[in-house]
């Protein structure tokens, strides 16, 4: 029996909101709007396979 490790190659990342500069961190394919929690300012928004971020991507987190 051969074990097959599957690497992951989604991806998750801070980001910082453009309005209130509160950093949350968002998953690279986000399926629903994902909004500020501080602020209520969208950061992503679903296309497909890949969201649409609209906030500055402050570090890439793996």
């Amino acid at each position: 029996m051969v074990s097959q490790i599957r690497e992951n190659r989604s991806k998750f990342f801070k980001v910082k909101c453009p309005d209130c500069e509160n950093e949350q961190v968002v998953f690279e394919k986000a399926s629903t709007v994902v909004k500020c929690v501080v602020c209520g300012s969208e950061l992503a928004t679903p296309a497909g396979g890949c969201a649409n971020i609209k906030a500055e991507i402050v570090q890439e987190l793996q």
